[in-house]
């Protein structure tokens, strides 16, 4: 009885489709050579391999970067993509230093720890001072001002592994915004437990906003105010075991000191860029579904899994169709790597100033990891539900679930490009993202060339259904807050 009546909620509780106005059946046909030729095909674990090898890591705004980008436009070329350019935009240039971390009392001990991004520097000497530790970021909130005056804050959390990676966004305003509050406290450094769910001995970096503090603004003996605006203090990440360890340290009690040596610095102004390829489209080549990823990484590891492996799976799902169809769909595929992704979006933002009255029917994102793709969500006008739809019957053989949710779509860079444009969403697995996000382990090994495969094949099935219709994607309703 028990099975009987989950199996009657589950059938209760299933989407009930709308009656479809599917994709023609030569359309479909396609879309399932390129699902099984995309499963087969290793051109995307190729492409990383390549790319992880010969540039490594991408910092934005760094001569590293601007070689990867050098490295997409010559594959994109290669693979017979046509309209190939770089369009390149000013960001701001921070490099790391020196990286130290040791407790000097109740008990001796090393620490491991990384800057974050756009942290600021301690003098060369480094800062020692007592820690004064907050077990979650409304504790941090809820600090009176000054209460942190002339001390360092250690930003504790309690982030787990989930599949949809909710808990970054959950946690993640400890790394975010946790930094300014506590300087604009008082605080003259601060430590963070690394945003990552893995247990080893690695620290994950990543951003943190200044709320556009001036970078050139020194930090001598605390926060500085400039205007409303709060000027960088030292900021760090510690590894996962090392924020153990402070927890353990605190709850028995007493004072703990730290010695915190961080000599990051900004370089004034560096060049990053967006890559650019299309396969133009064969009856309406002013329509544009665009794919694509982020070029740019941290500088820890190599960015395979942020994002390297998006940028292949864009690049290479689009050479598939392009094999499969070389008259071309009937609208143009635009395969776009954003640069500086990382440090704020600027990539994005760039591109959709530039393309803003161009005709974008459908976008696509891949930035989360290599492993499989559990689920498409979207956010699509009525027209374009059963499309989508038609899409998730193609790749359900791949372990691909249908949802019914249309108002989730979109990467980070897509934003700027507007609620005009239909968004779809290919979730991967991030259980084990978050292990790899923003840390030296981040390189090829981990990544898994049959789950990248399936990712190829998902993005080559979505792309070409997307691209060779008239289906109307948008505009799309208001994205989910």
């Amino acid at each position: 009885m028990f099975k009987r009546a989950l199996f009657l909620a589950a059938v209760l509780a299933a989407p009930v489709w709308a009656a479809p106005v599917a994709p023609d059946a030569a359309a479909v046909a396609t879309a399932t050579k390129l699902r099984d030729q995309g499963v087969a095909s290793d051109t995307g674990y190729q492409l990383l391999e390549s790319l992880t090898t010969e540039v490594g890591q991408r910092l934005a705004g760094t001569e590293a970067e601007a070689r990867g980008r050098d490295w997409a436009a010559k594959k994109m070329q290669a693979l017979g993509f046509t309209n190939v350019r770089i369009e390149e935009f000013k960001v701001p240039l921070w490099v790391r230093g020196v990286e130290t971390a040791e407790v000097t009392a109740p008990t001796p001990q090393r620490l491991v720890v990384t800057a974050l991004g756009h942290s600021g520097a301690t003098p060369a000497a480094g800062i020692e001072a007592e820690v004064v530790r907050f077990a979650s970021f409304d504790d941090l909130v809820a600090a009176p001002a000054g209460s942190l005056n002339g001390k360092i804050a250690f930003l504790d959390h309690y982030m787990k592994p989930t599949q949809d990676g909710s808990s970054y966004g959950a946690f993640g305003a400890v790394r975010f915004v946790g930094p300014s509050i506590a300087a604009s406290k008082g605080a003259i450094g601060v430590v963070i437990r690394s945003l990552g769910t893995n247990d080893a001995r690695v620290a994950h970096t990543g951003v943190t906003d200044w709320e556009n503090a001036l970078p050139a603004v020194p930090v001598t003996g605390g926060s500085k105010v400039v205007g409303a605006k709060i000027a960088p203090i030292p900021a760090g990440a510690l590894s996962v075991p090392d924020g153990d360890l402070m927890r353990q340290l605190f709850a028995r009690g007493g004072p703990v000191r730290m010695k915190l040596v961080l000599t990051p610095a900004f370089k004034g102004d560096g060049v990053s860029g967006n890559v650019i390829g299309e396969i133009p489209g064969r009856s309406a080549p002013d329509e544009i579904v665009l794919i694509g990823g982020h070029l740019d990484s941290w500088d820890l590891g190599t960015g395979a899994v942020d994002d390297g492996a998006g940028v292949v799976i864009a690049m290479a799902a689009a050479k598939l169709i392009k094999a499969q169809a070389p008259q071309g769909p009937r609208r143009t595929v635009r395969v776009v790597l954003f640069g500086a992704e990382e440090i704020g979006g600027m990539g994005g933002d760039d591109y959709g100033k530039r393309h803003a009255g161009e005709k974008h029917v459908l976008a696509m994102e891949s930035d989360f990891g290599a492993d499989r793709i559990w689920k498409i969500t979207s956010r699509v006008a009525d027209t374009g539900i059963p499309t989508v739809r038609a899409m998730q019957r193609v790749l359900a053989p791949l372990g691909i679930n249908p949802t019914t949710d249309n108002a989730n779509g979109g990467g980070s860079d897509l934003a700027p490009i507007g609620p005009t444009v239909g968004m779809l969403t290919l979730h991967q697995d991030g259980t084990h993202y978050f292990d790899l996000h923003h840390t030296p382990d981040d390189t090829f090994d981990k990544v898994d060339p049959a789950q990248l495969a399936q990712n190829v094949a998902a993005y080559a099935v979505t792309t070409w259904l997307a691209a060779d219709s008239d289906v109307a994607f948008g505009p799309a309703p208001a994205p989910k807050k």
